[in-house]
């Protein structure tokens, strides 16, 4: 009976509820650490009032609580720093109840993994009394964390690239160019792009399929000269919607290049490409299944898609350079029209050399007419279409994480390709069956340079100091993702000492009193590997960013979820570009602890050349914190 009667009591008191705060709450964050914090909390009584603690017995007044909807935060056991009394009450059968001295207080020890918030928000639930009125407490109360997002990105906005301590490095310009400019950037990007692995290789599948459809001199030079106009047409035409849309995202090329279904898409085509060399099946165009009843329309569709399949493929490869040519156009007065001719000038640079190759297959049909030797092209030109395609899949599965091509499972199955490259090239069938050497001195050559390929990749399979293979850095795996485990890094390159936590780094960077190294790079970037395993591994790298800085990588491909719904990957990319007016990756940054630039950015760079910087930088940092200290 107490027992109803006293609840009748906290119905009673509820209605007096919105006339009354029995508590009033403190609540203060101290930073212990890069990610840690001690959160106190103090909470203050009104005269008559007290706040029940946890008791054992079954009352249905709920303690003291604290709880938060933060993901990722890791709590220590709650100290309570006030006395806790007990008494016993007639309203509840005279059981045992205890109550907090006045005032509350509580300490809580927090860490926080990943992203530290602008805010820490926590909610209060409890019960409180005072005499026979029962009030539950219900309250949200938010602090600031030092350190947390809004605040690093106020600074991050102070950033000035045109004056940093010492006038070393790229500068980056903030000035207009003029549409000539940008075209002359453009083109000189498709140049470069040419020469990249996913670009290049796709020169002789071209002259093939021309001249498989060249019935004549003349419908050759055309379907050269509508090859080439496509290839321009859809570089211009990518442009459009952003005319449209009146904004440029310097990330979109990145995000098409890193994205794990559009790599797949890249492996299965370039797998098709080998299978067709192979000569397992006979690759068409779309629409060319009967060129005589449909040589107009169906050849023109053919070569358009022929085209689009190049540039969306070269994705890969030419997302860099492209976004680097996107964030350059931000500031452009012109607008939209300044991409349009930055885009112009890369689809034209890009199509001339494949519309002359395609233009003119007789160059390819004028080499030594013995049928032998176009066989072993062809078939050795599908052997590097297949190692190539795994370098789609390895993309694919370094942003997702899967772990299904690590490292050394890479580099096996390259191994395997190049033996069996070799075999082809050495007659090993024929010696096999007829027990003779049978095999031409091109052969022979290429099957020794096959060999000794093969050769050279066998120490990446193991964890010894000569693992790290500088000729094909970039196209297997990072050394650190490996079967051995990340700690067991062979070819003892540089470890960032954070990775995708910028406001760790900084604070780090101030606890060391040491400048900051900020790395942007991805998992799918070749451009990053080279710098990685061939620039860091050198001693002299190596003891200076060891010694001299805090290495912190942000990588701009992360497809890990944040709580706004965007991705870690979009974030950094975003910071990258509104700060530091760059989509490329490698980029360097060097930061004073205070956030202040040091020096100009950089991207991939000769070994020398990085070294200057990373001095050039360091002696900035010296001489700033003597102006300092002045």
């Amino acid at each position: 009976m107490k027992i109803i009667l006293s609840y009748l009591f906290f119905l009673y008191s509820l209605a007096g509820f919105c006339q009354q705060q029995p508590v009033s709450w403190k609540l203060t964050a101290t930073k212990t650490g890069a990610d840690s914090y001690t959160l106190l909390l103090e909470g203050k009584l009104k005269e008559g009032w007290q706040m029940y603690a946890e008791s054992g017995e079954s009352t249905g007044l709920e303690e003291l609580k604290l709880q938060w909807e933060h993901t990722g935060v890791k709590a220590e056991e709650t100290k309570w720093l006030s006395d806790v009394t007990g008494y016993t009450d007639p309203l509840f059968d005279n059981k045992v109840l205890k109550v907090y001295a006045n005032p509350i207080i509580l300490q809580q020890d927090i860490r926080i993994i990943g992203s530290i918030p602008e805010k820490f928000v926590v909610k209060i639930t409890g019960f409180a009394s005072r005499g026979n009125e029962f009030l539950p407490i219900q309250e949200t109360i938010e602090v600031l964390l030092e350190g947390g997002i809004a605040e690093s990105q106020k600074k991050r906005m102070n950033i000035n690239l045109d004056q940093p301590v010492a006038d070393c490095g790229e500068k980056v310009s903030t000035s207009d160019n003029s549409l000539w400019a940008v075209f002359g950037k453009g083109f000189l990007g498709g140049l470069i792009a040419l020469l990249m692995p996913c670009i290049f290789p796709m020169l002789p599948v071209t002259v093939s399929f021309f001249m498989n459809r060249a019935a004549s001199k003349r419908q050759g030079v055309r379907n050269g000269f509508l090859y080439g106009a496509f290839i321009f047409g859809i570089y211009v035409l990518a442009s459009i919607p952003f005319h449209i849309a009146g904004t440029v995202n310097p990330q979109l090329f990145n995000i098409i290049a890193t994205d794990k279904w559009v790599n797949i898409v890249f492996f299965a085509v370039f797998l098709l490409f080998a299978l067709s060399l192979f000569g397992i099946f006979e690759l068409k165009l779309p629409g060319a299944n009967s060129t005589d009843k449909r040589s107009s329309s169906g050849s023109i569709t053919g070569i358009f898609f022929m085209a689009l399949t190049l540039a969306i493929v070269s994705f890969s490869c030419t997302g860099p350079i492209l976004g680097f040519l996107l964030v350059n156009t931000i500031s452009e007065t012109n607008g939209a029209w300044a991409l349009t001719t930055g885009m112009a000038g890369f689809g034209l640079a890009l199509a001339l050399p494949f519309g002359l190759f395609a233009m003119f297959p007789q160059w390819m049909k004028k080499l030594p007419k013995s049928g032998g030797w176009m066989v072993t092209l062809k078939k050795s030109l599908a052997f590097v279409e297949l190692a190539l395609a795994l370098k789609f899949l390895s993309n694919a599965d370094l942003v997702e994480h899967w772990g299904i091509l690590k490292r050394e499972v890479f580099i096996a199955i390259w191994l395997l390709i190049t033996v069996a490259l070799a075999a082809y090239l050495l007659n090993i069938q024929w010696l096999l069956r007829y027990g003779k050497f049978n095999v031409t001195r091109g052969r022979l050559l290429f099957g020794a340079l096959s060999l000794t390929f093969a050769a050279y990749l066998v120490p990446g399979l193991t964890e010894s100091k000569y693992a790290n293979l500088k000729w094909v850095s970039g196209f297997p795996p990072p050394l650190s993702y490996s079967v051995y485990g990340k700690n067991n890094v062979h070819g003892k390159g540089v470890e960032p000492e954070v990775v995708n936590d910028y406001e760790k780094a900084v604070a780090i960077a101030k606890e060391k009193g040491k400048p900051l190294l900020v790395d942007f790079t991805g998992w799918a970037c070749v451009n990053c590997r080279k710098m990685e395993e061939n620039v860091w591994t050198r001693p002299e790298i190596k003891t200076l960013i060891d010694s001299h800085f805090v290495l912190v990588s942000l990588y701009v491909d992360d497809r890990k979820k944040l709580e706004d719904g965007s991705t870690m990957g979009e974030r950094w990319a975003s910071f990258q570009s509104n700060n530091f007016g760059s989509a490329s990756q490698p980029q360097y940054v060097l930061l004073s602890p205070d956030e202040e630039l040091l020096n100009h950015p950089v991207g991939y760079t000769a070994t020398s050349e990085y070294q200057e910087w990373l001095e050039c930088g360091m002696e900035a940092y010296k001489n700033s914190k003597k102006i300092v200290q002045r």
